[in-house]
């Protein structure tokens, strides 16, 4: 009488074949995810950016010394905020921004820096 079934190294290959699948399909998704936030850090420091040079600059001739939803109300707030919603400047946020030149309130130029996970500090300088 014969039995049916599974021998102990079909099992072992089986259970091998679904870890490295589980392996392969874990690190493609981790690093989806982590190109996800750099991407998202990069279009926030493009649009305010984009925004100060366009949009503040012209109308007030200078820069702020901070930066803030109110300064660039032309920006969407969510833009203000890493990946992690942490507030642009704040001291656990991948986001910076760094005035240059400063008297009082005003400054000549700037520096905007996202620090990515992937890829080198994405950084945008004023234009002047």
């Amino acid at each position: 009488m014969k039995q049916r079934g599974f021998t102990v190294i079909e099992l072992l290959a089986l259970i091998v074949l679904l870890i490295v699948i589980g392996a392969v399909f874990w690190t493609q998704k981790t690093a989806l995810e982590t190109s996800t936030r750099d991407d998202a850090r990069k279009v926030s420091i493009n649009a305010l950016y984009y925004a100060l040079e366009e949009v503040y600059y012209p109308s007030k001739n200078q820069y702020p010394k901070t930066l803030s939803a109110s300064t660039l109300p032309s920006v969407d707030p969510a833009l203000f905020k890493d990946p992690n919603g942490v507030e642009i400047g704040k001291a656990d946020s991948s986001l910076s921004y760094e005035g240059k030149n400063c008297t009082g309130d005003s400054c000549k130029s700037y520096s905007l820096r996202a620090a990515l996970e992937n890829e080198a500090d994405y950084i945008k300088d004023s234009r002047k």
